[in-house]
């Protein structure tokens, strides 16, 4: 299973009818969330075929539900990192709730229903499922009844709610089978089951004698026969051999006009967009002791529907359609044809009958927009948690926990020696290993600050630098100068904004800085730990597209330090907040630990493409190249593919390497020719790359040509996020306390 970004949705509906129940709500989903990723499940064959064709294009993935073993839940958890996983209907599996609530992901259950042979079973089994249930966030039921039920069965009450039956918004749209139907009326007998009982009859010869007498009173009468499950295709269709009845099996049709007096509709999830062609609908599992199935799909097309006296699984509805006279109910399989010949010869009866159902059914409508309303509520709270897998989860587990105390004493000691410039300092810093695009952000404030009147300077530790010496002081622009203080100094020099110092003691390269060049602001480039230089306002940066890390500490997950640590920032902002929807979860988990900083979204765009060897540039949508492969070494690789992503360049192949990679030359060497054998024509990296390579790099990527991604950061807002800076700085005394 292909890895995805943090905050997916996963929906399970294990099988046929509950896949066709959440099209609707899938469909709402992906507009309400269209930067995240949904996947369904399935637990049968049927239902992952359905899904296959009728959530293509609105889901990113469907796939086998995991047996519910705490290994196979965990690997997909880790798989598709959701941030909120939904139950369809009634599927309660202990392992897959209690691994969702350690990943600290939503977990909801829509359109719940427990049927009346489930119901006894799970009654006498409420002490097992009450603690499972009680795992839920949100339990979304078709009907009153069926919140008593949950109720009896232990689930919370004030995790209920009474929200509709989500097959009332079904959309009805014709199959495009309809327009090749034969001319003549039509009956339907739709998902027509087996015996469930020793009295019980078998409904498909229950169809078959109705068809054989309504044939000699209807000579023009044309009759789809779908049986309910897959393995009912061929017994039917022997049946209908023995019965000495000519038919066509859809599965076997060719394209172009039908001419046919029986269909054996032997595919799946075809059914409902067949219901637009029908004069009458036999609903199949009504004559059985099987609970039935659902009326509203023919109801939906305004269709007359025929059903024996078994409803039970849709009782509410039932009893709504049988109040308003909106079906026909016959006692049994001997009053079938009868009450068809009567429907297809009276059609104004006919006709007012499919007008009730179809007004019942509309009446019910609404179902979808609330489930969808509490799904979205959920969705908007839950930032998901990463967890490895054993044994590597147990070592880590220690090594963060070593990790942890480390830190703390650090942190403790090195504010104990803090010392503060005389200027003031702005500190630029994240929680997580790795980049949230705080280099955009040091160069975008430093270019505000600017055109503020003031003259910025830059401190940065120079991390990986080669340079032996222990402070580099670089003026604006001095690019050859730079070339050994590691690649954001270099970045930060190309930008020419401002003077920056190299050094792993801030203090004392500030006030070099400070002396050297004239500057009356320092930016203190990744500083949110490094509390040893004191500073006036503290810059949180939260990457949107992996915002806290995991939330475990290094090397658990990507945390520098817990995320209570959040308290210190003066400022939030989260970037790359534009490539998900997850902006109100982080700004949710940002409120838990600070109600005072301001929170801001930033994205980033990108400006040009830069060619390697010559430095010409070219517009973002106007790339030079069409086939390329694309390397990168970033904290956050998925943010490089979000980037290509927006302007439209998917790469042939794709090559990451660790963070501030400095590239040798065979590695270069061996890019191009595993580019080159897929067929690319040009290489693509990043800005922050172009830097970490050797001079040589143009010759060693022969016959490829290089281009890397210059990129600038926007903020929502700039100018009341500068402002915010500069009020705090004048209500901070450069010569008072430093803050802790």
């Amino acid at each position: 299973m292909t890895q995805t970004a943090a905050g997916a949705i996963w929906l399970h509906a294990v099988s046929v009818g509950e896949v066709l129940s959440c099209v609707e709500f899938l469909r709402r989903l992906r507009t309400e969330f269209p930067h995240t990723g949904i996947f369904v499940s399935s637990s049968t064959l049927a239902g992952r075929a359905t899904a296959d064709e009728k959530l293509r294009g609105i889901v990113h993935g469907v796939f086998y539900a995991p047996v519910d073993y705490v290994f196979a839940v965990r690997r997909v958890l880790r798989a598709l990192r959701p941030a909120l996983v939904v139950i369809a209907e009634t599927e309660i599996w202990p392992n897959l709730y209690a691994e969702v609530k350690r990943t600290r992901a939503g977990l909801a259950i829509v359109n719940g229903r427990i049927s009346d042979r489930a119901f006894h079973r799970y009654r006498r089994l409420r002490a097992f499922f009450s603690p499972v249930l009680a795992l839920a966030d949100s339990i979304l039921v078709q009907s009153d009844p069926m919140r008593d039920r949950f109720t009896a069965i232990g689930a919370p009450a004030d995790r209920l709610h009474v929200t509709g039956n989500l097959k009332f918004d079904f959309d009805p749209r014709p199959s495009p089978l309809v327009d090749r139907l034969p001319a003549g009326p039509v009956w339907i007998a739709a998902s027509t089951m087996p015996p469930a009982t020793a009295d019980d009859p078998d409904e498909d010869d229950a169809v078959i004698a109705a068809f054989r007498e309504l044939r000699n009173t209807h000579r023009d009468l044309r009759w789809i026969l779908a049986p309910r499950k897959p393995e009912r295709f061929d017994s039917a269709a022997k049946k209908l051999d023995a019965a000495g009845l000519k038919y066509l099996r859809r599965s076997a049709l060719a394209d172009g006009k039908l001419d046919f007096q029986i269909l054996l509709l032997d595919t799946i999830g075809e059914l409902a967009g067949l219901f637009a062609a029908a004069d009458v609908v036999f609903m199949g599992g009504t004559l059985v002791h099987r609970g039935g199935h659902n009326l509203l799909e023919p109801a939906a097309f305004g269709k007359p529907v025929i059903a024996g006296p078994h409803l039970e699984n849709f009782q509410a509805i039932a009893d709504e359609f049988r109040k308003a006279g909106a079906y026909v109910e016959i006692p049994n399989p001997t009053a079938l044809a009868a009450a068809i010949a009567r429907l297809l010869d009276h059609k104004e009866e006919a006709g007012a009958i499919g007008s009730r159902a179809l007004a019942c059914a509309q009446a019910q409508r609404g179902a979808t927009s609330r489930a969808v309303d509490e799904v979205a509520r959920l969705y908007r709270s839950r930032v998901p948690r990463r967890r490895p897998a054993m044994p590597w989860f147990a070592i880590a587990w220690v090594m963060a926990l070593g990790w942890k105390h480390g830190a703390k004493r650090r942190h403790a000691l090195d504010l104990g020696s803090r010392r503060r410039l005389d200027i003031p300092v702005v500190s630029i810093g994240n929680l997580t290993m790795g980049g949230s695009g705080k280099t955009p952000c040091t160069l975008l404030l430093a270019d505000c600050l600017k055109d503020r009147g003031r003259k910025p300077g830059i401190l940065t530790r120079g991390y990986k630098r080669a340079s032996p010496e222990r402070r580099l002081l670089l003026a604006p622009g001095d690019e050859a100068a730079a070339r050994n203080a590691g690649d954001e100094p270099q970045l930060f020099i190309r930008a020419t904004v401002a003077a920056v110092g190299v050094g792993a003691d801030r203090y004392e390269t500030g006030e070099m800085l400070c002396r050297d060049f004239d500057v009356d602001i320092l930016l203190l480039d990744d500083g949110f730990q490094h509390v040893r230089l004191a500073r006036d306002v503290d810059i949180l940066l939260i990457d949107a597209l992996d915002p806290f890390g995991g939330g475990e500490l290094f090397p658990l997950g990507r945390l520098r330090e817990p995320v209570g640590g959040i308290w210190r920032a003066d400022l939030v902002l989260v970037t790359r907040a534009d490539a998900t929807d997850s902006f109100a979860a982080i700004q949710h988990t940002i409120r838990q630990y600070n109600h005072r900083a301001p929170i801001f979204r930033a994205s980033v765009e990108p400006e040009w493409w830069i060619e390697h060897r010559t430095g010409r540039r070219y517009e973002p949508w106007k790339p030079p190249f069409e086939r390329v492969g694309a390397f990168c070494g970033l904290g956050n690789p998925a943010s490089f593919r979000r980037t290509l992503a927006g302007v439209q360049v998917e790469p042939l192949d794709w090559v990451e390497f660790p963070d501030h990679h400095h590239y040798r030359p065979h590695e270069l060497k061996r890019l191009a020719h595993q580019f080159e054998a897929r067929g690319a024509t040009a290489i693509i990296t990043t800005e922050k790359d172009s830097v970490n390579l050797c001079e040589e790099a143009p010759d060693l990527l022969k016959p490829l040509d290089l281009y890397w991604l210059k990129v600038r950061m926007t903020i929502d807002g700039e100018a009341e996020f500068v402002n915010h800076i500069l009020h705090r700085l004048e209500t901070v005394s450069p010569s008072g306390p430093a803050p802790v």
